[in-house]
């Protein structure tokens, strides 16, 4: 069968980075079961198990030297993947045969090689965050002061700016990115625990000798560059682990939808567009049409990793007693498919960021029709300084206002009621005073100024000595 007459992921084909596919290959994955054995037997060996240097040479020299196929056979034979790999390492290593995967459990190549490659997925996807994060807040710096109608319940409300509204997407990032540091700072390994998680099998080893069982433990975590493992656990770690990382990437998921869908309203207002490349087409029908794909793809890939957290949850509330099958061929879809999503998800929005076009005029044409009527307490107080008593100036301009929403409603293209108010006698205040009056950076508040202290003391210290994140994945829309 050629590639073209079997199904293959489309995060694998279309979406993901290169970078995280690699961490979630066959290659990588496995490669990581062989350093766990390796980091096992020198540990044993140094508190004493008789295990020959040239086992460990071997293992260490053969790390990488993986028979896909040799796996693949003894796989067939004995229908278990660890049986499979512990057999082809020992092909490979032949005087370390005896020893590997002694004293130990599946659980200890799968589990911790699970955690090992989260740990570094959350870093991947952190690099892209910081990527994002810094592009954002140079778009905001230079949109910090462009005023722009802001909404509230998808109803025209009172101005923000252009830069302000990206600060919020900005605010989420920035949680997401910190509830990332947490959660992989406070990740553990699963450590060398047994079959049932009592370390029976390593007492034995070590004839009956507990402190040589912990420090077992604390040296191959510390040899696979983990802090600290888990007190306790069953066969396997608990799967609220899985949930636990599952939550900051439905997160940072959930960000990227929300910011997805702001672009694609403002989109169609006609306020900002997302990157269209010269020959790209964006209707098989319609010619003329430039969609908001990328913005798009990011809401249906969202939606897919949002969906994924909760699976987790269902996943560690049904592994019953010291362990269940029932996760296994769930979670070979469910981990890595969420990094690769999630990736996927950061590589279109920082693509967007980085190529958004901005459109000014059709931004303040969008005011022009809302702000008089936002503009009625100081349209009030200007003909109250004319002379005009208050109660006659406010019937007057609710009079006015309602007939200029209605002309609106029936087809005019613009919003008249300063004409009208200019044109009343009861008003009695010229047009000149009353075009100063509708100067829309008087309504953007401390918009501009939010920015400012926002990205100076929010976003830059946490960009500080992040080195910007390098990328030559093509966005493939």
């Amino acid at each position: 069968m050629t590639e073209y007459d079997r199904y293959s992921s489309p995060l694998a084909d279309r979406y993901a980075s290169s970078a995280m596919l690699e961490l979630w290959s066959p290659r990588t994955r496995y490669g990581m079961w062989r350093r766990l054995w390796l980091a096992l037997a020198e540990s044993e060996q140094e508190l004493g198990v008789e295990i020959p240097a040239e086992a460990i040479a071997q293992m260490r020299d053969r790390l990488d030297d993986i028979d896909f196929y040799a796996v693949a056979a003894y796989e067939r034979r004995f229908r278990h993947d660890v049986v499979a790999h512990i057999h082809a390492f020992g092909d490979a290593a032949p005087a370390a045969k005896p020893f590997i995967h002694l004293g130990a459990t599946s659980a200890f190549v799968t589990d911790n090689a699970d955690l090992i490659l989260m740990r570094r997925g959350l870093d991947l996807l952190r690099g892209k965050l910081l990527q994002i994060i810094r592009s954002l807040a140079a778009f905001a710096r230079e949109w910090r002061d462009e005023p722009a109608l802001g909404y509230t319940h998808l109803q025209p409300a009172q101005l923000t700016t252009v830069g302000k509204r990206a600060t919020l997407w900005l605010q989420d990032l920035v949680l997401d990115l910190r509830d990332l540091d947490h959660r992989r700072e406070m990740l553990p390994f699963r450590g060398v625990k047994g079959t049932t998680g009592t370390q029976a099998s390593f007492l034995e080893i070590f004839e009956g000798d507990h402190k040589k069982v912990r420090e077992l433990e604390r040296r191959v975590t510390a040899r696979m560059d983990f802090p600290s493992a888990l007190g306790v656990t069953g066969q396997t770690y608990t799967r609220k682990l899985d949930a636990w990382v599952l939550g900051v990437i439905s997160g940072i998921a959930a960000s990227a939808a929300k910011f997805s869908g702001d672009i694609r309203m403002l989109q169609t207002f006609g306020e900002l567009e997302e990157p269209f490349e010269q020959d790209q087409v964006g209707s098989s029908a319609m010619a003329y049409k430039r969609n908001p794909m990328r913005a798009e793809r990011i809401a249906s890939l969202a939606r897919f990793v949002i969906s994924l957290e909760s699976n987790a949850h269902q996943t560690h509330s049904t592994q019953f007693l010291e362990r269940t099958l029932d996760d296994s061929a769930n979670r070979r879809i469910v981990i890595p498919e969420a990094f690769l999503a999630t990736d996927a998800i950061l590589l279109l929005m920082a693509n967007i960021v980085t190529g958004m076009e901005i459109y000014p005029l059709q931004i303040r044409r969008r005011i022009d029709r809302e702000l008089p009527f936002m503009a009625t307490e100081e349209l009030i107080i200007r003909a109250v300084r004319a002379g005009r008593d208050r109660q006659v100036a406010h019937e007057v301009i609710r009079r006015h206002s309602l007939a200029a929403a209605r002309a609106m409603k029936d087809g005019a293209d613009s919003n008249d009621m300063l004409d009208r108010l200019a044109a009343d006698p009861e008003y009695g205040v010229p047009m000149d005073d009353l075009r100063g009056a509708l100067a829309p950076e008087r309504f953007v508040g401390r918009a501009p100024q939010q920015v400012d202290d926002f990205l100076a003391e929010v976003v830059e210290p946490l960009l500080a000595g992040a080195a910007p994140e390098k990328t030559a994945d093509e966005i493939r829309v």
